[in-house]
């Protein structure tokens, strides 16, 4: 691991490091990105990757498709959005990154969620998910509003996309060049 990498706690692998480590250092390093065993399975078994592109190209294709089941299990990791993930792990620390832009002091913000979130989970059953990261909190807002008028068929496929951009984007977080 390479501490001059660290963001916010996280150390990130490189490159040649992760294409020469063995599973029991990579598996801890690949679940907070998404806990989905088969797509770690995946990434870890097609080492070594030349270049973050081919590693990323990898990961994209184990997540396309994700199954209604790996989706059911990765979404009980996530919290709702507007609040912050507790603890100290990874997840929990890149969670709470990828929302900084969420002011949970905003009350019209916080309210506007809380309201959308129950909505959403009384119509899917389910946490609203969204890659927040690069996202205002309207903007955030104005989407849970037009997503909850999908079927849920819809929404399932919207939300595997999501956990495939949040997966995408911690995994860059993690491994470098």
């Amino acid at each position: 691991m390479d501490a001059s990498n660290d963001l916010e706690g996280i150390q990130a692998m490189l490159l040649e490091d992760f294409n020469h480590a063995a599973r029991t250092e990579l598996e801890p390093v690949l679940r907070p990105c998404i806990d989905i065993q088969r797509w770690i399975d995946e990434i870890i078994t097609a080492r070594p990757f030349a270049t973050i592109n081919d590693l990323l190209s990898c990961a994209g294709n184990a997540s396309n498709p994700f199954t209604t089941e790996e989706i059911a299990s990765a979404m009980a990791h996530h919290p709702r959005i507007g609040q912050r993930a507790p603890g100290t792990s990874t997840e929990a620390t890149l969670s709470r990154s990828e929302q900084a832009g969420v002011d949970p002091t905003d009350p019209a913000i916080t309210t506007a969620l809380t309201e959308g979130n129950r909505a959403y989970e009384a119509r899917f059953n389910q946490v609203f998910l969204i890659r927040a990261a690069g996202r205002s909190p309207q903007e955030i807002i104005n989407t849970l509003h037009q997503r909850l008028k999908n079927t849920p068929e819809e929404e399932n496929l919207i939300v595997a996309g999501q956990l495939r951009e949040i997966a995408m984007l911690r995994l860059q977080g993690v491994i470098n060049a």
